[in-house]
Formats: C-alpha cells, structure tokens, sequence
C-alpha cells in the first residue's frame, strides 16, 4: 500500500485488531456487517492489515469462525493484507486449518495472515467441546500441531512421516503469512527460533509485554521468512474528541448510559480500573502520546490497535482520529 498509514519518527506501521462486538441489545450478523463495513474504512484510511479474533461461548463476540469472516472482508477489500488474530490451533485440526487459509490465500495471493494462537480462546467446557472429549485439554501438542500445519503447507516432512502422502488441497503452495500469537513467553520464543514474526497482546497482557519481546528477539534465529526479528504489539486504544468522551466510552459494551448505572460491587470497580489502565485513550494527543510511550517502551516493529466501544459509529470515529494524528507531524518527529 502506497499510503500505508505510519506513526512516530520510526514510520511504524498501524494495524486493526477487531472482534466483531455485539453491543447489548444488537445481533450478530450487524455486528459482522459493521466488522466488514471498519475493513473498508480501514483500508481506505492506510491500515497495512486487519485482523479478526478467535472466541467462543461469548455472546458479545462474533467472531468465532476467523476464516468465514476473512473470506467476507477480503472480498471486500482490495490492497489491505486481512488475516486472523488469531486461529486458537489447540481447537482444530492442522489439515483443517491449511486447507481453509490455503484457500483464502489462493483466492487472495499475497493478502491473507494466519496469525496461530495456543490458547483455547473461551472456557474450559467449551473448549472440551471443540475437541471432543475433555483428555484433549490436557495434552499439550501444540509444537506437534504446528509442525503439522507447516508440513501440509510446505510438503516438507521429517522421514517416514505418515502425513507426508497426504496433500492439502489447496494449502500445499497457497501459505499464508503466518504469526505466532502470544500473551506470555511460550510462543515467544517458539517463534523466534522458527524465525516466524511475532505479535503480542498487550491489551490483556500488559505486564508480560518486555518480558515477552526480550524473549522472542534473544532466541530469533533467521530464516526463510525473516532476518531479523519482526514483532507487533497489540493495544487497546479508544480516541474521541475529549479525554472526558474517550473514558465515557471505554464503559463495557453495555451502552455508556447503562454500565454508568450499574450497581458495581468494589471486586468489579476494581476490575474496570485495571482494564482501562491497560488501554490507551483519550483526545488525540493524550493518544499519540500513549502510542509513543508504548513504542519507546517495546520498539515494537508494528502496531495493531483494537477498539472496544458500544457503537460502530464511536469505533469507526476512533480510529479516523488516529489515522489524523498519525498523518500530522509533530515537531517530535520531525526531529
């Protein structure tokens, strides 16, 4: 993309993370619509990549099924690389998930991310659910899996391995750019010694960020894709017109009216306060000075930022406000 959207002196790419939210009182298929409807503003705003999310058993959250919901935005959208953020691969099968983002990618070469997660993605009885039988959850075959997905993308197989008759169609020559998603080290450094990009969440992970990045860039080991390590970090960020308007906003997806009404016990006052102290937001510049923060901080490569608020229009408006303030130089980085 020839306008792709930077921030800061470093020029760092801006991402979006999203999750198909359904505000109190809304449905599901308007939720994906307005998804769909912020991929297209995004696109024409610069953002180089639009992600969704895995989550199940969450009636707030539609984006349960990432490669449906990939397939839609990047029908429609034309430049903008869309991907998942990510596929939870505990809950599904390696060939499964091959076949599908080899298809996305065949339909959109050089568009589609697979962004891989290790982590279930919603409850344990629901994820006893999607693997059939509640042993699975116990069993940590994650680096096997992986090994699986990259085998039926590559054709490459250790000796003697019975998946290596198997072709997935059309995955074998069709991969994806692929991410290893992480909130803690695990994933970190698995995907700094397979010299895989990595992205952190730090909206819900905050304190495992520097730990996390310090991790995946000592046991980077370059390879066909990278070299050098690549990492992005995820964040919450709410932009409005005021400071004042963006915390208004931040209340839970409950319209701001309702969650200023309810009756919140201390354990839960407590539990918003940390949330929104994990979250950048506020008027443009108190936002671009998070934004910087969070960069001095981790040297990120990339920023993918999610906006979690009760009205399409309020989450379309924050990300407008940051495309704004990213295009307008600052004497900071002019310097």
């Amino acid at each position: 993309m020839d306008d792709a959207l930077t921030f800061g002196p470093e020029q760092v790419p801006l991402a979006v993370l999203d999750l198909a939210p359904v505000p109190d009182g809304g449905n599901a298929g308007d939720a994906l619509r307005a998804t769909i409807d912020l991929a297209r503003h995004a696109e024409r705003l610069g953002f180089r990549r639009f992600w969704v999310a895995e989550h199940h058993n969450m009636p707030g959250i539609a984006s349960s099924a990432p490669p449906v919901l990939i397939g839609h935005i990047a029908d429609a959208t034309t430049t903008m690389r869309v991907g998942s953020g990510g596929v939870m691969l505990p809950n599904h099968v390696s060939l499964v998930v091959a076949e599908q983002f080899g298809m996305l990618e065949a339909l959109h070469p050089g568009r589609i991310d697979l962004g891989i997660g290790r982590a279930p993605g919603t409850d344990q009885v629901t994820a006893a659910a999607l693997r059939r039988s509640p042993e699975a959850l116990s069993a940590d075959d994650f680096p096997d899996q992986l090994m699986d997905l990259l085998g039926f993308f590559t054709g490459r197989w250790p000796e003697g391995h019975p998946f290596a008759q198997i072709t997935a169609v059309p995955g074998r020559g069709h991969q994806p750019a692929m991410w290893l998603l992480g909130s803690s080290g695990y994933s970190a450094q698995v995907a700094g010694l397979l010299g895989l990009p990595f992205a952190f969440a730090h909206h819900f992970s905050p304190a495992n960020t520097i730990p996390a990045l310090a991790l995946y860039r000592s046991h980077f080991r370059p390879s066909e894709v990278l070299d050098r390590p690549y990492a992005m970090v995820a964040a919450a960020v709410i932009c409005a017109e005021t400071d004042e308007r963006a915390r208004w906003l931040a209340g839970p997806l409950p319209s701001p009216e309702e969650a200023a009404a309810h009756p919140y016990t201390e354990l839960e006052r407590a539990f918003v306060a940390d949330r929104r102290a994990t979250q950048i937001l506020g008027a443009p510049e108190t936002v671009r000075r998070g934004l910087a923060d969070l960069l001095e901080a981790t040297a990120a490569d990339e920023l993918m930022l999610t906006t979690m608020v009760f009205d399409p229009a309020d989450r379309l408006r924050s990300f407008e406000l940051v495309a704004d303030l990213a295009r307008t130089a600052q004497p900071l980085d002019a310097s």
